[in-house]
């Protein structure tokens, strides 16, 4: 990355805003679940989580598979520092004109440190995965068909991550039921919200290559 031009790594920043963002989006909002096909249910996640893995498919596309594994380094920092100050949020005592908001401020991200603790386990077995699969897929293939590539390698990955997440997040707060129909729909959907965000991927790489090229 040191022979990179100011202007690509200004790019490469903006990405790592909008990995990042698109992260704890999903950590912090994905608590709510929403009604889906046949009665199950989806978390609202699934709108921000993909972008997560495409971003790491297109950095990875055009920077390589280095910078690609950056990104999923900072996560990992990121989400492990949120981790430490959600608890130091919890355990610091509450002033008496604040106690209004105790209990539901207590429960909302006491949940939420769990899902952080959840996106870190994820993350070290589905991310680096991801990127691993993203590559091997690569050279299987050859570099065309970026879209098929970065499908093929999300597949596996989005379902491992899907897996460990919700097991960790929510076992014991929905029912076994519940919990396996978002597993599965969360899994499908987030693949499908991957494939409607092929064009936003083009165009990310159609950005960074500009530069890059």
């Amino acid at each position: 990355m040191n022979q990179l031009s100011e202007s690509a790594l200004k790019r490469i920043v903006i990405a790592l805003a909008i990995y990042l963002t698109a992260l704890f989006a999903s950590n912090t909002l994905g608590l709510k679940i929403m009604p889906f096909l046949f009665g199950s249910h989806v978390t609202v996640g699934v709108f921000m989580f993909p972008f997560v893995f495409l971003i790491t498919d297109v950095v990875g596309e055009i920077y390589g598979r280095h910078v690609a594994k950056f990104f999923v380094r900072a996560g990992l920092i990121s989400t492990v520092i949120f981790i430490i100050f959600t608890y130091i949020s919890l355990w610091t005592p509450w002033a008496s004109a604040g106690e209004w908001a105790k209990e539901s401020y207590n429960q909302i991200y006491g949940i939420s440190g769990r899902i952080a603790i959840a996106s870190v386990v994820a993350f070290v077995l589905a991310e680096f995965q991801d990127v691993f699969a993203f590559f091997y897929v690569k050279n299987k293939i050859g570099s065309k068909l970026f879209w098929l590539r970065s499908l093929l390698s999300n597949l596996w990955s989005q379902l491992l991550d899907t897996v460990i997440f919700m097991t960790i997040a929510f076992y014991g707060i929905y029912d076994n039921k519940t919990l396996l129909g978002i597993m599965l729909t969360w899994w499908l959907y987030k693949v499908l919200m991957g494939l409607l965000y092929t064009p936003l991927s083009y165009l990310g790489l159609r950005l960074l290559k500009e530069e890059n090229t």
